[in-house]
């Protein structure tokens, strides 16, 4: 189902020579292209109408992704990419069970895959230093990509991913999934029908803390890189640090060189419904301050526990907290008639009857979808917007950004979100992008 919009693919040569570059490693051993009418045994869609995708990254989210993508008739998966040969046997053996055949074709690097001329969109789920890169090299060679949140490591590489969905004319969905969720989206569009009246305070409850996701919290030994991961291309962009067990896979996040902690895992969860619910989309705070609680030992450094306060344009205030009891998990609006709470498998209001009110004509209506990755498809064959699209994830990252900043350096930040730039202060100014270890670099 490859588009022709005028955006023509790279040649091999210039290709490699422009996208970001991996320790002088020369990428060899391309494939042969196998085409998607040649590949499954659907016949619900015609294999050349079937939407052909690929997936990089298969620790924590990949696989889950990868699974909802392969119950589409209309997807043909075909191949799979991992720095590691055990997740990377284990996506492409989910593949081939689901298609009876041993057809999906298996990628070190990244730069091979993008190399395919036979792909329409990728599926992203990799470690969130890695994000911009990965996702710019896609976007350039013509892919539209399904990525997570975070959308990516710093505020200054969310606009330059922007730019570039724009550039490309590519269509991005951000695992933002909530918002294909009912109680969330009721939620919102009550709040912003003004079933509450005006806001006078919003309330976002992360959670803190760090969870042991890999079972390797405490094995912090300083050993030798197994042979099964690439741990060298695994750091890539960030800043150098020696391998040991607990600083990859799933407890990567942990560690601000390569995630955000708890804050910046959930930015994109429910302070991406706060703004939903506000009409906030495009925009973001005027001020931010916020304090946080970070470990004293060991090879962990986020946050644990955090309360971050905003200001919006028109004075609303909002904060953001972990480990924060009074601060209730999830989304909270309060206004001059009550207040409406949202979380997972979650919904309250008071008044209650709130909560059985319709959403009637010629009121707002939010864009409805009830499957995130549905909506993609839909998006890919339509060229239209999704209901997570990139400025929407830039700006919910945004906030998340800007407030571990006003954690570093312990004052208030003003900001204008119009411009994106940190006002009157030189030394947070710096701290909204940061460079990346030689030789990679940011995709134009």
């Amino acid at each position: 189902m490859r588009e022709k919009n005028g955006n023509k693919k790279m040649n091999r040569r210039h290709f490699l020579k422009t996208v970001a570059v991996a320790g002088g490693a020369a990428v060899t051993g391309f494939p042969t292209i196998i085409k998607a009418a040649a590949l499954g045994k659907d016949g619900a869609i015609a294999p050349s109408n079937r939407i052909v995708m690929a997936g990089i990254g298969f620790g924590m989210m990949g696989p889950g992704n990868m699974s909802s993508f392969l119950e589409k008739s209309e997807v043909q998966w075909v191949a799979v990419c991992d720095l590691d040969t055990e997740p990377l046997a284990m996506a492409r053996d989910m593949v081939n069970k689901k298609y009876g055949n041993r057809s999906c074709v298996t990628y070190h690097d990244f730069r091979e895959l993008f190399l395919r001329k036979d792909l329409d969109a990728v599926s992203i789920a990799v470690p969130d230093h890695w994000h911009a890169i990965l996702a710019i090299s896609a976007l350039r060679s013509g892919l539209d990509v399904y990525g997570e949140k975070p959308l990516t490591h710093n505020l200054r590489e969310g606009r330059a991913l922007c730019d570039a969905v724009e550039r490309y004319g590519r269509v991005w969905q951000t695992g933002s999934w909530q918002r294909s969720v009912e109680n969330f989206h009721l939620a919102s569009e009550l709040v912003r029908n003004g079933r509450i009246g005006k806001i006078e305070r919003i309330e976002v409850g992360l959670p803190s803390g760090h969870y042991d996701f890999a079972g390797t919290f405490g094995q912090e030994a300083l050993v030798a890189p197994p042979a099964n991961l690439d741990y060298k291309f695994w750091v890539g962009p960030a800043p150098w640090w020696p391998y040991c067990k607990a600083r990859v896979h799933m407890n990567w996040r942990w560690n601000m060189d390569f995630g955000g902690g708890q804050y910046m895992d959930w930015i994109g969860h429910h302070l991406d419904i706060a703004h939903w619910g506000m009409g906030w989309d495009e925009t973001g705070p005027v001020e931010i301050e916020a304090t946080g609680e970070f470990p004293t030992s060991g090879i962990y450094n986020s946050p644990t526990r955090y309360y971050v306060k905003a200001k919006y344009a028109d004075g609303t205030p909002m904060v953001l907290a972990g480990g924060h009891d009074e601060i209730w998990s999830g989304t909270k609006w309060i206004g001059e008639h009550g207040w409406i709470w949202v979380d997972r498998g979650q919904f309250e209001a008071e008044p209650a009857s709130l909560k059985r009110e319709v959403i009637g004509p010629g009121e707002v209506r939010l864009t409805k979808s009830r499957d995130h990755y549905q909506n993609f498809l839909d998006g890919v064959r339509s060229r239209s917007k999704t209901i997570a699209p990139a400025e929407t994830a830039h700006r919910s990252a945004s906030v998340g950004h800007l407030g571990v900043i006003a954690m570093e350096i312990g004052r208030k930040i003003k900001w204008d979100p119009a411009t994106e730039t940190i006002i009157g202060d030189p030394e947070a100014e710096r701290l909204l992008g940061h460079s990346y270890r030689k030789p990679w670099q940011l995709p134009e």
